[in-house]
């Protein structure tokens, strides 16, 4: 897959993808999530975090994805690419069928694209204040752009531990968790992802929009 990093090509070659779950830092807050689920039907999961493999298939750069039905949400995450000795940090969203969540979270994270914006950084260009980098994700709603999500990396496991789970092998590209939504996980047509680094002032920036094909019974 061909991205851009310090204004040169990088093609890599993407072996497998993971979807990392239930990656808040702060358990307390994930065992909470964990009962909101489970609540209104969805299963708890079998480990903290949890390491969903999705298909390869399913990273994109495309500006417009295609997803069955209207119940599908976006979220704006740290993405990990391991290449030989270098690991690359980048932008992604982990595009979800949040109604088919509720029957099986590992089929609603393979249902969907998972848009990712083509600039990476070197992972040890960050690695000493990664905490202190910003997600940032608004979405259109009444034609106006409000904030969604919006905060740290702190608020997530440190990435050099999500690295170290035993299937980061060389060729993984792997999403690593999000914000808590503001005002609620919802449906919306157009994203606006930034990863922000407050101490050089560079971002990478990722946006798309979302086609809702109809539901055919």
């Amino acid at each position: 897959m061909r991205f851009v990093a310090s204004g040169a090509q990088l093609d890599l070659d993407i072996k497998q993808i993971v979807v990392a779950g239930w990656t808040g830092r702060n358990r307390e807050a994930v065992d909470h999530h964990i009962q909101e689920l489970a609540a209104i039907g969805i299963a708890p999961p079998s480990e903290v975090p949890l390491y969903y493999r999705v298909s390869n298939g399913l990273l994109t750069h495309a500006p417009v994805i295609d997803v069955l039905g209207a119940g599908t949400s976006g979220e704006v995450e740290p993405l990990l690419i391991k290449q030989g000795p270098r690991l690359w940090l980048g932008l992604a969203s982990d595009h979800t069928d949040r109604e088919l969540e509720a029957h099986s979270v590992a089929a609603s994270k393979q249902a969907c694209p998972k848009p990712v914006a083509a600039e990476l950084w070197e992972f040890d260009s960050v690695s000493d204040h990664v905490d202190s980098l910003l997600l940032r994700c608004r979405i259109r709603e009444h034609n106006q752009w409000v904030t969604y999500q919006d905060g740290t990396l702190e608020s997530i496991c440190p990435l050099s531990e999500l690295a170290g789970f035993a299937d980061f092998t060389d060729g993984t590209a792997m999403l690593c968790g999000t914000l808590a939504a503001i005002d609620g996980v919802r449906p919306a047509a157009d994203y606006q992802m930034e990863l922000i680094d407050p101490l050089s002032g560079r971002s990478i920036g990722l946006n798309y929009s979302v086609n809702a094909l109809p539901v055919v019974l």
